[in-house]
């Protein structure tokens, strides 16, 4: 259920509201262009700056909208355990079909701190949950045998990978088995993650090439065929300039302003976050021009 190319869904904002109708149209343009799963108010949706009733407003709509047509992976991480117990069973109310729960950023809690934040959000829920694994932003790193011990709780059921080391795939398949899903957090070394047993991505590239990255990871995690890992590699070579060029300063800024040029809501952010700069937006549009998304 969860596989394939699932959209960490940037969050339009107009006027520093939340932008309801072009978030409606997104929903609905990723159904259309065959993206396999949605996550409303992750990371990615810029979460952190989202009010209580905004980050439950997302996650609403992301489920009315979508109508039981694609799956809807919740972002419900916090850095407060409460707090991530309480959204997680909003979105268990309002029925998402999974968490992704990433790890308490600032805190930097131990081993044991992180097996204990998953578990009461696990004791207190009973939806999947998705380990959202990414070092670089929340500063702690979760051990493959923290997320062993998590996956033997009732709901665990996977992670999103952004640790960047590939090797990761190799260790956390052989410690919990194939029934743990790996989702990779990064476009750019997903094509790698699949044929090391990954199964997905929840990307960020999808937000504005979601037909190219569906039929990506339909390629990519083909097994035994020839042909269509060659079609994947053709266009994971098509996509790199984009999935480089949409980190050159701060994930979603680079990304808003690439859905703008494709019409599909306004380059604003929240501060801390600001619109990228001219020399970046130069690269966007080149990436974009490079992958056919734009002339």
């Amino acid at each position: 259920m969860f596989r394939g190319s699932i959209v960490a869904l940037i969050t339009p904002f107009k006027n520093n509201e939340l932008d309801e109708e072009s978030y409606i149209s997104l929903i609905h343009h990723h159904i259309k262009s065959g993206s396999s799963g949605i996550v409303p108010a992750g990371t990615t949706g810029e979460s952190p700056t989202l009010s209580h009733k905004e980050h439950e407003r997302v996650i609403e709509l992301c489920v009315k909208e979508s109508k039981g047509k694609i799956p809807i992976i919740a972002g419900t991480g916090s850095n407060s355990t409460d707090e991530a117990v309480s959204l997680t069973k909003y979105a268990e109310k309002i029925g998402a079909d999974a968490a992704l729960v990433v790890t308490p950023y600032y805190n930097k809690p131990t081993q044991e701190g992180l097996y204990q934040h998953f578990k009461s959000i696990n004791d207190n829920c009973s939806i999947p949950i998705i380990i959202y694994n990414i070092p670089p932003r929340s500063v702690v790193d979760m051990s493959v045998d923290t997320m062993a011990r998590l996956f033997e709780l009732k709901n665990i059921v996977g992670v999103k990978d952004a640790t960047g080391d590939l090797k990761r795939v190799d260790e956390q398949k052989k410690k919990m088995g194939p029934d743990f899903i790996q989702l990779s957090g990064e476009d750019g070394t997903a094509l790698e993650f699949n044929t090391r047993g990954g199964v997905g991505c929840i990307s960020v590239t999808a937000n504005v090439a979601a037909k190219l990255c569906s039929e990506f990871q339909e390629a990519s995690t083909s097994k035994n065929n020839s042909n269509l890992l060659a079609k994947a590699k053709e266009i994971n070579n098509k996509l790199m300039p984009l999935h480089k060029a949409l980190f050159i300063e701060s994930s979603p800024s680079p990304v808003k302003y690439a859905a703008s040029l494709l019409n599909l809501c306004s380059d604003e952010v929240r501060l801390p976050l600001v619109k990228i700069t001219e020399e970046t937006k130069k690269s966007v549009r080149s990436a974009m021009t490079y992958a056919d998304l734009i002339q």
